[in-house]
């Protein structure tokens, strides 16, 4: 019996990643990003140890095999430490709302990449379905994030639509290459051990290359508040939303999987407007309903 559950996993993603975001962003505005996103891996990787142990007696998988450690690990870095370190870049160049924008494509990348790696086809319904929630998703984005303010197409301007672009086909490999690794029924939550394990030890080891440590230690003396939403952040974004993320890969198409997972901005809104105070139109709730129709049709169809 079909119960949908890597639908219901990959939306659980979307609903996780709203909330590691929001918490994220408050941390961000007093410690800065860079120190957010090196403190929220490491902290992560603590959450996945002790539930390992809980869940399995062990601190890793030991009996993983070379082979999917290193497909997992390289879904981590190029997901994770890449694909993260490109979107934030181009925030800072283009502004959120076109780097969200582009970043909806990742679910067109990631069905195209299943399609030429693994031979998943869709049907035409769920084509429709796809369309329809990036429909809706972009329509979300573009209301959310509009406003005025023109920008001049210069070089710095190509070079954040080019790592936009940049992020979201690794996001959509990252995909690929973590269901490679996670096939034969391998635990997610091992899966996803490996994944942030890897990717943790590669973003330290770049932190000591370049003479950051100090600076992210730094960053966080005497902001207790701020440490407080890292971890509830670590919590809900990369212990609950990536595990589920790799459920639902593990259960349903990559393309429809991924779909769902990008309605994280459908469930900003009203996290935005209670907790950032900002205000959206009928556009962005008709956006909301043409999205939710879709994932309805990848649900039913």
């Amino acid at each position: 019996m079909n119960l949908f559950l890597g639908e219901l996993a990959a939306l659980g993603t979307a609903l996780g990643f709203s909330v590691s975001s929001t918490l994220f962003a408050m941390a961000g505005r007093q410690v800065g990003p860079l120190v957010v996103n090196r403190t929220r891996v490491i902290l992560a990787v603590g959450f996945l140890a002790v539930t390992h142990i809980l869940f399995y007696g062990t601190l890793v998988p030991l009996d993983a095999g070379a082979a999917r450690w290193m497909w997992l690990g390289l879904s981590g870095v190029i997901g994770l430490v890449i694909g993260d370190g490109c979107l934030y870049k181009a925030f800072v160049l283009i502004g959120p709302r076109i780097g969200m924008l582009i970043m909806s494509l990742a679910p067109v990348m990631a069905a195209l990449f299943a399609w030429l790696f693994y031979s998943e086809t869709l049907s035409w319904c769920q084509i429709f379905g796809i369309f329809m929630t990036l429909s809706g998703i972009a329509w979300v984005v573009m209301e959310r994030h509009g406003g005025a303010g023109s920008r001049d197409r210069n070089r710095v301007y190509w070079y954040g639509i080019f790592l936009s672009f940049c992020a979201a086909t690794c996001q959509a490999l990252g995909l690929i290459l973590a269901k490679r690794g996670l096939s034969g029924e391998f635990p997610a939550i091992s899966g996803n051990m490996i994944r942030m394990t890897i990717a943790a030890s590669a973003l330290i080891l770049f932190s000591v290359v370049r003479g950051e440590v100090g600076e992210t230690r730094k960053g966080l003396g005497g902001h207790r508040r701020a440490m407080l939403q890292i971890l509830g952040g670590a919590l809900f974004g990369p212990l609950i939303a990536i595990t589920l993320s790799l459920v639902a890969i593990q259960l349903a198409p990559i393309g429809i999987a991924s779909t769902i997972m990008q309605m994280a901005p459908i469930f900003l809104l009203p996290i935005g407007y209670l907790f950032f105070h900002e205000r959206f139109g009928w556009g962005a709730i008709a956006g909301t309903v043409v999205a939710l129709i879709g994932v309805a049709v990848l649900f039913l169809l």
